[in-house]
């Protein structure tokens, strides 16, 4: 049935995603076999035959640990040996490690690392017993700290092997702690939901880019800004408008930045064994995650090696985000790359945290202007005012003018009086796939047939 096998997909997909949870607790069991055979080993040494057996008990709680973990029984591991360790701690710290005058109690600090590591697997999947599991650990170590209570018939380990134990067990069951707290942050900052659908669609080829025509002041075709839609097996085309945020958050751009990248540069390649599509450039996004990072340049001259594509054939759009923090490296990169001839625009110019200052300083080849601007323009004398000035300004500081979101001929008639250089949106084309684009490319590159002349009127 349909809806069994999608819950058993959520279900594999939850343990394939659990692979680090996982070796946090194999790591946990190897260090718990470690603790147990150093000190078996110490008092093996020491001749105390009686504490050897339960060091060797904890042992080998820790390999069936490991061996269901290896099994892949993650759920059946975590409550065994969580179980398992709650019992043998706490019997441990009231038959050999009750308080003395000259050493407090100290085994019972791992009930901390239990405790953590079950809420750890708490965030994995949600548990009543677990809660359950972790309270009995958090109770049963406010108990053995704040009380000096044992078994009758208890049997203390001497001072001489306490002095040394108590840093010892100190020392471990703290790097056991940080170790939890780690993981916790792993599980918790790992994508989930539309996110992690979102990382895996990379993957699954999911994605695609789609093409929109830039124009020039006379009409032409000059070139097109590359746009990722993503079509969802389940839910279908999803819009940029929910997934950009969500991949923006879940620190997914540089992912998706450098699949666009690489796609797009593919495109470039296929465009230039055609007469038509390789007189055009390909405008791409970059997010300002995916630009600051270190080796952002190397990796996108080697794409450009690979599909052999010239550099002057692509645009990077950045957008005012880019330049916040590190201004003078941001002009840096974008200079080095530059002079190889990428180009660079400005995506919506005036919606961020536009400053004259920063402006006169980018080395841009081109200003985008924002679709709500051009919304605007028409609609009131001071929107069309700050259109035209952003045109002006754009002119004067020697930068190609680019208007995007034209929907209308009357948009378009007044940018051109105001001295736009080229245009988009949706009166030029709207974004199609690459065939699509092609074929639109082509019709509008065929010559107007010429209109038949008029036969002379017969007098």
């Amino acid at each position: 049935m349909p809806g069994t096998h999608q819950n058993t997909a959520q279900e594999a997909q939850i343990e394939n995603q659990s692979q680090r949870l996982i070796f946090a607790y194999q790591s946990a069991c190897v260090l718990i076999m470690a603790i147990g055979l150093l000190w078996a080993g110490v008092f093996a040494w020491k001749q105390l035959w009686i504490f050897v057996i339960p060091d060797m008990m904890l042992v080998v709680v820790a390999a069936v640990g490991w061996w269901l973990l290896e099994s892949g029984r993650l759920n059946t591991a975590l409550i065994v040996t969580q179980v398992s360790l709650l019992v043998f701690i706490t019997c441990f710290s009231l038959m050999f490690d009750p308080p003395t005058d000259a050493y407090p109690r100290n085994t019972h600090l791992y009930l901390l690392d239990i405790a953590l590591l079950g809420f750890i697997n708490h965030l994995r999947r949600k548990s009543e017993l677990q809660l359950v599991i972790i309270a009995a650990c958090l109770l049963a170590f406010i108990v053995l700290a704040s009380t000096s209570f044992g078994f009758p018939f208890a049997q203390p380990i001497t001072d001489e092997i306490r002095a040394s134990g108590i840093w010892i067990n100190t020392i471990l069951a703290t790097v056991m702690l940080c170790g939890g707290v780690y993981a916790i942050q792993i599980e918790i900052t790992r994508p989930k939901g539309l996110a992690l659908e979102l990382r895996n669609a990379v993957g699954n080829d999911e994605m695609e880019l789609y093409f929109q025509p830039q124009i020039d002041d006379t009409g032409a075709i000059h070139g097109a800004e590359a746009l990722l839609r993503w079509e969802h097996p389940q839910r279908g085309q999803v819009p940029p408008g929910s997934f950009i945020p969500v991949a923006e958050e879940a620190g997914l751009m540089p992912l998706l930045g450098g699949w666009v990248l690489d796609e797009a540069c593919r495109t470039l390649a296929q465009w230039s064994e055609d007469p038509v599509l390789s007189r055009l450039t390909l405008a791409v996004n970059v997010s300002a995650s995916q630009f600051q990072m270190a080796d952002f340049e190397s990796s996108l001259m080697e794409t450009l090696r690979i599909h052999q594509v010239a550099p002057s054939r692509l645009q990077l759009e950045l957008t005012e985000s880019v330049f916040i923090d590190d201004m003078a490296a941001t002009v840096a990169r974008m200079e080095s790359l530059r002079s190889t001839g990428i180009s660079f625009a400005l995506d919506d110019f005036g919606t961020g945290y536009s400053s004259l200052s920063y402006l006169r300083r980018l080395p841009l080849d081109q200003l985008k202007i924002d679709r709500s601007f051009v919304q605007e323009s028409l609609e009131n004398d001071r929107g069309a005012a700050l259109v035209n000035s952003i045109i002006q300004l754009g002119i004067d500081l020697g930068f190609v003018v680019l208007a995007e979101g034209i929907e209308s001929p009357e948009q378009h008639a007044f940018l051109l009086d105001c001295g736009c250089h080229e245009f988009q949106g949706y009166l030029f084309g709207r974004p199609v796939p690459a065939d699509a684009f092609a074929a639109h490319v082509w019709q509008a590159a065929e010559p107007a047939p010429m209109a038949r002349p008029k036969r002379a009127a017969q007098g």
